[in-house]
């Protein structure tokens, strides 16, 4: 397998892992939490950390060590509006996180952390947000690949 399919395919199994994650998140918050799905979200909050991590820098791999080249995708609007709105994501995703790390003491006292109506509804939110935004992450990724909407 060659380094450029190795990365593509990083890149891809991470965008999965992000997806999945948030969608898992969603909808163990749903419902009543109790100390397992609390923890759930806890775990599942930090693949999905690990998951963009990979993402962003397999991302990068494929600008600066493919065939096409960097200035193929810093000529593009698409992959700029991409990159653009997978950074709000993840400044999105800085609530949800702060508010989960916040249960470990609870949860390591076999305790279930409180979570009032407003905030499980604002972190319900954000995670509808950050998905919404990554499903036109990947119509950019589409419109990048087509070479449609190129600056210059």
């Amino acid at each position: 397998m060659t380094a450029t399919v190795t990365a593509a395919f990083i890149h891809h199994i991470a965008a999965f892992l992000v997806f999945a994650t948030l969608m898992l998140e969603l909808v163990l918050l749903r419902n009543e939490l109790t100390v397992s799905s609390a923890r759930s979200i806890v775990r599942m909050d930090m693949v999905y950390g690990i998951a963009a991590t990979v993402l962003l820098v397999a991302g990068f791999v494929r600008v600066f060590h493919t065939e096409k080249g960097s200035a193929y995708y810093f000529e593009s609007g698409s992959f700029l509006l991409k990159l653009t709105l997978f950074i709000v994501v993840g400044l999105l995703s800085i609530y949800p996180t702060m508010q989960f790390l916040r249960w470990r003491k609870t949860l390591r006292e076999q305790r279930v952390p409180e979570l009032a109506d407003g905030t499980r509804r604002k972190i319900r939110m954000v995670l509808h947000l950050e998905l919404t935004l990554i499903a036109v992450i990947i119509l950019m990724a589409i419109m990048m690949a087509r070479g449609l909407w190129f600056l210059g």
